[in-house]
């Protein structure tokens, strides 16, 4: 199957989404190339930056899966590179 390489960004404005966030990342762990989280304390958000190598399908599937989370607002941007698993 397909892969491609991407990153997902995600911005939370309601803390009461990071169990759930968590929880999903650690579901599509196999595809986590990284991950980092920024605590915007000014602001009271969290910022998270996702590296992913999956197929397209599984990276929609996990945007759509936190961006229907309540103050959680997502966007993925995809690489031209592509690999096979």
């Amino acid at each position: 199957m397909e892969t491609r390489v991407a990153v997902m960004s995600i911005i939370v404005e309601n803390g009461t989404s990071v169990e759930a966030i968590n929880s999903l990342l650690h579901e599509y762990g196999d595809c986590i190339i990284g991950r980092m989280g920024l605590p915007y304390r000014k602001r009271g958000i969290n910022i998270i930056s996702i590296a992913l190598d999956a197929p397209q399908n599984t990276i929609s599937a996990l945007s759509g899966k936190i961006g229907n989370l309540p103050g959680v607002s997502v966007k993925t941007a995809y690489s031209s590179v592509t690999g096979h698993e």
